[in-house]
């Protein structure tokens, strides 16, 4: 299969440019009309924005960049049957944050210059290679992580304790997050494996701080003590299991337990639904009972009033939408809407129990008969225990293609809490989450 490779950020130089050409086909047409509900064929201006984003993630920076902004101008419209060639010139670099800023340009096949304008980008700093896809992609598949960090403008980095980042994945992802502006990273563990990893990534460690340890274990268990201590405002999870990291954390004499409940969050973007997704606990707590869901439920609307959703619509799910006795958590999903109704969960709107269906879709809602402001509409997904959240998230990112940022909260500090496969480019948005949330959100 053809492959499509960047340039990151050292590779990139001042002047730099790429190109491609397309024809407006009667198919492209029938595409911004379904993302557009614009059937005059005379507005298709949004077609040539949309080659400047393919540009953009294909070549020139390419795969594993983040586009934080385009400021574009339509200068004349477009046909069908027209061919636009599309450029991108690299006009100025920032060492400090990996940003590449660009000039824009779109001619026809007149020469006449259709779209001008500049774009801003965050380049890689270590390669990316994927499959090369055989159709123009419309939109911006980097929406999510330029909302999160553009919510992050103007705080400060958090001190990141980095616990065990041993491998790829971990230590570029803590390192693209500092150089993002997003944390300060206290890189703990095996002082070895993370020099090894860094030179076979071309990763000068010498800004970082970094702590020795023998093992994971005592990554955990030191970095756990830096927290306590305020040597540092979140944790980071690296290459290590997760209940590695969280038996420190839970420890009652030496963890991190505040009178809060210690759960789990996926912020999700997903492509097929117009708004984030917050699904919780699916990483945490295995079979929470009624009191733990309070406190599942009480953190997510804190995290999502933090990034943004005034009123965040809950949705207590369950395999159906009655209560019912031999199916426990039914009862509680209507235990939890009457603790809202007493004041003892605040800030969002519940409804439960809901099956998936009608908490996501209109339409399901409706067949059913099930009349509700959250129905159809949720914001947050409480899935009944964590192996239910965990194959809905993973079902989520795999099958649907949806990306996702974890973080744990209930604790004294922030912890971004990924899989070890996830990207370091997830990783990097988990890191804008906690940043957010710990310099906006509420003190436990």
């Amino acid at each position: 299969m053809d492959v499509v490779e960047n340039r990151t950020f050292d590779e990139i130089q001042v002047g730099d440019s790429a190109s491609l050409t397309r024809t407006l086909t009667r198919e492209d047409f029938q595409l911004v009309v379904a993302m557009s509900g614009d059937v005059d064929p005379m507005h298709l201006e949004m077609w040539g924005a949309a080659l400047i984003s393919t540009l953009l993630t294909t070549k020139l920076p390419g795969p594993g960049s983040i586009c934080l902004s385009q400021s574009l101008h339509f200068r004349r419209p477009l046909r069908l049957g027209d061919a636009l060639t599309v450029s991108v010139t690299v006009t100025a670099k920032d060492l400090a944050t990996l940003r590449v800023s660009l000039d824009c340009r779109c001619l026809n096949q007149a020469g006449e210059l259709v779209v001008d304008g500049a774009a801003e980008v965050i380049a890689s700093s270590h390669k990316v290679t994927r499959g090369a896809l055989r159709t123009v992609r419309l939109g911006d598949p980097e929406t999510r992580y330029r909302s999160l960090i553009a919510l992050t403008k103007g705080l400060e980095p958090l001190r990141t304790a980095v616990v065990h980042p041993v491998d790829r994945n971990s230590l570029l992802g803590a390192i693209d997050a500092a150089r993002a502006g997003l944390i300060v990273p206290v890189l703990v563990g095996p002082e070895a494996k993370i020099r090894a990893v860094a030179a076979a990534e071309a990763v000068d460690l010498g800004p970082y701080r970094l702590v020795p340890t023998r093992h994971s274990h005592e990554a955990a268990e030191r970095s756990v003590a830096m927290a306590r201590a305020g040597e540092v405002e979140a944790l980071m999870k690296g290459s290590l299991h997760t209940d590695e990291l969280m038996h420190e954390v839970v420890a009652k004499e030496t963890g991190l337990r505040t009178a809060r409940r210690i759960t789990h969050v996926f912020v999700m973007d997903v492509p097929t639904c117009p708004r984030s997704l917050f699904i919780t606990d699916a990483a945490i707590n295995i079979a929470p009972d009624l009191i733990t869901k309070r406190d599942i439920v009480q953190n997510a609307i804190d995290l999502a009033q933090v990034l943004g959703v005034a009123v965040p619509r809950v949705a207590i799910l369950s395999a159906v939408e009655t209560p019912t006795p031999e199916i426990t958590s039914t009862i509680d999903a209507a235990a939890l809407c009457k603790m809202a109704e007493r004041k003892m969960i605040t800030g969002g709107l519940l409804d439960g129990p809901l099956a998936f269906d009608n908490a996501i879709s209109e339409e399901a809602a409706k067949i059913k008969g099930i009349e509700s402001p959250v129905a159809g509409r949720a914001d947050i997904l409480v899935v009944p225990d964590l192996e239910s959240g965990n194959m809905l998230a993973k079902q989520l990112e795999y099958l649907a293609g949806a990306q996702s940022a974890g973080i744990v909260l209930g604790a004294r500090v922030p912890i971004v809490l990924t899989s070890r496969a996830d990207s370091p480019a997830t990783r990097v948005a988990s890191c804008a989450v906690a940043l957010v949330f710990a310099r906006r959100g509420p003190k436990y």
